[in-house]
């Protein structure tokens, strides 16, 4: 669970903004003529139908049911709200094919079927087995999902699983595992109470006894009590936990207990509670937003205690994201027939051995930490943890071809595993891992256009998600108004600043702006004046330190932002000039562009220090840059003014850091052609690299392509980033959206933080 504030205004218009929804069907293909529209259908299509006919096997060759997952539900239990019914579940399974997309690479379809019964749901969802290459269950009640699972899993020959009972189990059989490594105990030798009796907590039962826990010392209650032979009226799935134990209230079984597993409501655990179980308690509190006891609760009660929640701002966070998309994953690469006990054991091992490496720094910064390891408080991996999916998914795959249900062996798992980070899109995290770096170290945020409202959402988001103090510059009265109007209540006790209205205060910022640049024409009455504009205003405060951050330009072109950062904040010492970089998403991965926004036509020293920043700019974001010099000449192929200045930048580049990986000059699609490059240039120091970084000879062929990209080819982009600035000043493309905007804030929150100026 994330601790990010959400209000209802703002997730309605997040769902309803067009397109509506959360999702869309893209083709792989290309469709841009009539011969690909033949190919594409009549007539093409019709070679691979009869290729299908003669062979069914052979639908995975020809069409994407091979990655293609049903996200299946009839909306009898969704989230917390009930059996609300289908039409109200599809957020909930778009939101899911969202996360199988972004953590796995696997698209999904979304089905909502208006169907309760059982056996009619189970012959609906089988019927749908030659489209899906696996299918998903979600939000269905107990006990009705345990039989719908079984009967599919028996019946159909693609992978079935239903998520909210064995993600679940996994991750909490992962964390237990590990916990026990701890407090050195034995599986065969605990005893274990379970609060909540429903679809997840008789999956983790089930699987906890998988991996050596015995049922004879097992206690489970549900909302009447401890299931005993007292019990009457219990129905199949209940009756297979029931103790012969005089047991009857939680109260009692958590007496020398263990281990503590919740997946029933809040604060069923009280303090007195927790103290009557046994030494080194292992206490799983995943009642969601509440656990059953409240994680301080539980720290302060017992020092020994090995906490687990479902909430994110805690350590050990038993999220079903670190499992289903790279169960899927691997079961779908092998064409596997089902997800097996063997395969889920797989993928509780690997989560669990993975958590005993050595943590990567890439981590490390995300969730603002110096070190993280192996112990009571990182039992688990972290979601954002970039090796799950290169771990969990072969180690399912491996398990589904050892237990004979995979269709298809995998035999060179280097491959896989390359072909895993391809597919996978890992770079989407990129601004995730800011924000929990944010999270850490806050700063004071000073945006300078508060009367823009799209200014005003991102800087609620700003305070909601933890990252930053917003202070808002402008009229009071036009941006209370606009706060009040948006809904915006976060923001009611930020401060407010309206420059013109702060007179000594100006007249201190002039008085110090006007020694700053006494010698470059400035008076102290031009001081007065520009000290009453926001951006200036702004700009001193972060340069006098009551301000850690500056966000502007929204409304303004980027030169009239960029000239007061200069005059007032000024370049990081050693830096001769700042540039503006953009970070461009694709389905390829992110690429960095370099200079797309200050410097008009550099000289070849001057692309040098671009160069440099850049490198360390991309660097900063996590990424080893490979570098290309573009031009429209390769190696000297044609002759003229910008050839000759990008190959002697990449020349003096390389003299000065000889480790840098960059050559050029090189046209744009060679350099992003790793194959073609290595075909035709053998020699270039590029061979052998995925190209991820791109220096433009000029401002305007770098704009040019970053926006081309944008609108043409739907990439979606982040910047611009203002590199080599002595403090945190970030300047916002024009007319940027809320999202951009607040991806902007936790960048320079955290390059506010980087302490020696080692960040942008």
């Amino acid at each position: 669970m994330s601790t990010t504030k959400v209000r209802p205004k703002e997730a309605l218009e997040y769902h309803s903004n067009k397109p509506a929804g959360k999702i869309e069907v893209n083709s792989t293909k290309s469709v841009s003529s009539q011969h690909d529209l033949a190919l594409a259908y009549s007539p093409g299509v019709a070679e691979p139908c009869k290729e299908i006919a003669e062979k069914p096997e052979d639908v995975y060759k020809y069409t994407a049911k091979g990655n293609l997952v049903g996200v299946i539900s009839n909306g009898t239990a969704v989230l917390g709200l009930g059996n609300i019914g289908p039409e109200a579940s599809k957020p909930v399974m778009e939101g899911k094919g969202v996360l199988f997309k972004k953590f796995a690479g696997i698209d999904v379809f979304d089905i909502e079927i208006n169907e309760q019964d059982p056996d009619k749901f189970i012959e609906i969802v089988k019927s749908l087995e030659p489209t899906f290459g696996g299918i998903n269950l979600e939000d269905i009640k107990a006990p009705e999902s345990f039989k719908i699972e079984q009967t599919l899993r028996k019946e159909m020959n693609i992978p079935i699983m239903h998520d909210d009972q064995h993600g679940t189990a996994i991750i909490s059989s992962a964390a237990l595992l590990n916990a026990l490594e701890v407090v050195d105990k034995k599986i065969e030798n605990l005893k274990i109470v379970v609060s909540g009796a429903g679809a997840a907590a008789i999956a983790c039962t089930d699987l906890y006894i998988s991996l050596g826990a015995k049922k004879e010392n097992i206690l489970m209650a549900d909302s009447k009590g401890i299931l005993n032979e007292s019990r009457e009226g219990l129905d199949e799935i209940k009756s297979k936990y029931v103790s012969s134990q005089k047991v009857d209230t939680l109260e009692e079984a958590l007496v020398g207990a263990d281990v503590f597993l919740g997946l029933s409501i809040a604060n069923v655990v009280s303090p007195e509670m927790l103290n009557s179980m046994a030494d080194n308690p292992i206490v799983f509190a995943l009642a969601n937003p509440d656990p059953e006891i409240a994680y301080d609760l539980a720290i302060k009660t017992r020092k020994d205690v090995i906490m687990a929640t479902g909430r994110s701002d805690h350590p050990n966070q038993v999220n079903n994201v670190l499992g289903f998309p790279y169960i899927f994953r691997g079961a779908l690469d092998v064409r596997s027939t089902a997800i097996n006990e063997e395969m889920k054991l797989a993928a509780v091992k690997a989560i669990a051995a993975l958590a005993k490496e050595q943590v990567p720094d890439m981590v490390l910064k995300a969730y603002g930490k110096s070190s993280i390891r192996f112990g009571s408080e990182y039992l688990i991996p972290k979601p954002m943890d970039p090796r799950l999916i290169t771990t969990i998914s072969p180690a399912v795959a491996k398990a589904a071809m050892d237990s004979g249900v995979a269709r298809i062996t995998i035999k060179d798992w280097k491959k896989y595993e390359d072909e895993l980070l391809e597919r996978v899109g890992i770079d989407q995290r990129l601004i995730s891992r800011f924000v929990y770096r944010a999270r850490q170290n806050p700063k004071k945020v000073v945006f300078a256009e508060a009367n823009h409202v799209n200014i005003l959402k991102a800087a609620q988001m700003t305070l909601d998600a933890g990252i930053g103090t917003p202070i808002l510059m402008g009229k009071k009265q036009e941006i209370e108004s606009l706060i009040a109007q948006h809904e915006l209540e976060a923001l009611k006790d930020c401060e407010i600043i309206d420059p013109k209205e702060q007179l000594e205060k100006v007249e201190e910022f002039a008085t110090q702006y006007t020694k700053m640049r006494q010698r470059k024409g400035m008076t102290m009455h031009l001081a007065r004046k520009a000290m009453t504009g926001r951006t200036y205003f702004g700009m001193m405060m972060v340069e006098r330190g009551e301000a850690d951050v500056l966000i502007s330009g929204l409304s303004n072109d980027y030169p009239k932002t960029v000239l007061p950062a200069l005059q007032i904040v000024g370049m990081e010492e050693g830096v001769n000039r700042v540039a503006g970089m953009y970070i461009v998403n694709t389905p390829r991965g992110n690429y960095f562009f370099a200079d797309t926004t200050v410097n008009m036509n550099p000289t070849s020293e001057e692309l040098v220090e671009i160069i440099g920043l850049t490198h360390r700019a991309v660097r900063f974001f996590d990424y080893e840059p490979k570098m290309a010099g573009l031009s429209f000449s390769n190696f000297g192929s044609a002759k003229g003014e910008v050839p000759e200045k990008m190959a002697r930048a990449v020349k003096m580049a390389k003299e000065r850091w000889p480790d840098m990986i960059i050559d050029g000059e090189i046209q744009a699609n060679v350099a992003l052609n790793k194959q073609l490059l290595e075909e035709l240039y053998p020699f270039s120091d590029l061979k052998g690299h995925n190209v991820n970084t791109l220096i433009f000879p000029d401002l305007q062929s770098g704009n040019i392509a970053y926006k081309s990209l944008m609108e043409i080819g739907g990439a979606e982009v982040i910047g611009p980033v203002l590199m080599g600035m002595k403090k945190s000043v970030q300047v916002l493309q024009l007319g940027s959206s809320v999202k951009e905007i607040y991806n902007m804030v936790a960048i320079a929150v955290v390059d506010a933080g980087v302490e020696n100026r080692e960040g942008l």
